[in-house]
């Protein structure tokens, strides 16, 4: 009697080689491009319970301040998950690393203090709907923290990266897209801006179709 296969069901997100690429990069980025400085940033501050979407392979997880009690961090690409696992073992706070994606969050509603977004939102399948679900997960004037980039002010910057998001960038780079509006988006959720700064990475030398980034917080409406 012949032996019959079992499928290993697909991942929702699987982008093994660019996952491999994007852990080598973001190291070199904490430490060449000033982006450690900026997660400090980005998280300073926080308390409670914290839910951090597309966690990757765990960089922000040691710039978590003390006074966060958990963070339930969802990564949906196996090899990232795999690295954050390990990554959660050195953190000063308690990380819960679990499957997951943006669109559908694993996770109760109303259950956070605190959520994350970091270096996320370019690539998630359908941002309205994560973010739509990050408010859902949000307690009533719960904080979303982010940093993303996004969409160039310039003209001729914003018309390359559309055509880039048409044609080779997504394939390339997991998923990303370098035209959307953060700030739009998260304002359409829902949530209203406390404050935002822009900023390009790298700050001087030539801009890539990335470069520009945005880092802020916004609330939850309290009711």
């Amino acid at each position: 009697m012949p032996l019959r296969r079992t499928r290993v069901p697909q991942d929702p997100v699987h982008h093994p080689l660019f996952a491999r690429f994007y852990a080598r990069m973001s190291v070199q980025a904490d430490t060449r491009a000033g982006v450690a400085e900026l997660r400090e940033e980005l998280l300073h501050g926080l308390s409670g319970r914290v839910i951090e979407i597309g966690a990757g392979n765990g960089r922000n997880f040691s710039h978590y301040p003390r006074a966060v009690s958990e963070v339930v961090a969802v990564e949906p690409e196996r090899t990232l998950r795999r690295l954050a696992v390990r990554t959660a073992l050195r953190a000063d706070v308690p990380v819960d690393v679990v499957p997951g994606v943006a669109e559908a969050l694993p996770v109760k509603s109303e259950a956070f203090d605190g959520a994350v977004a970091s270096l996320v939102l370019c690539s998630v399948r359908d941002l309205a709907r994560s973010l739509a679900e990050v408010h859902r997960v949000l307690r009533p004037g719960g904080e979303l923290r982010f940093f993303e980039h996004g969409l160039a002010p310039g003209p001729n910057m914003a018309a390359f990266q559309r055509v880039l998001d048409r044609t080779v960038w997504p394939r390339l780079c997991g998923g990303c897209h370098t035209a959307r509006d953060p700030l739009a988006a998260i304002e359409a959720a829902g949530f209203r801006i406390v404050r935002q700064r822009s900023l390009r990475i790298p700050e001087r030398g030539p801009a890539f179709p990335d470069s520009y980034c945005v880092i802020g917080s916004a609330r939850r409406s309290p009711v």
